[in-house]
């Protein structure tokens, strides 16, 4: 039986495809059943759990990048309303 889970080399094998499409429809249908407040609390998990998994120099840089692209678009925004 472990054999069939690792392929010659030792490696896992790739995953099935057909399994893969599968999870993926259910995962859509679900998200068109949620509420956007019920998808903003499920995402809001995510992110927290990501945020634990992360060192403090990762968490350092994905806010600088973060603020970069507000600052991006704001100005983006201030350039389309001058015009």
């Amino acid at each position: 039986m472990l054999a069939a889970k690792y392929d010659d080399l030792g490696m896992r094998s790739p995953k099935n495809p057909h399994a893969q499409a599968l999870g993926s429809l259910g995962g859509s249908a679900r998200a068109k059943r949620l509420s956007s407040a019920q998808m903003k609390k499920i995402a809001s998990k995510g992110g927290k759990a990501r945020a634990q998994k992360l060192s403090s120099l990762q968490l350092s840089k994905i806010a600088k990048k973060a603020v970069a692209a507000r600052e991006r678009n704001r100005v983006q925004a201030k350039k389309g309303e001058t015009k």
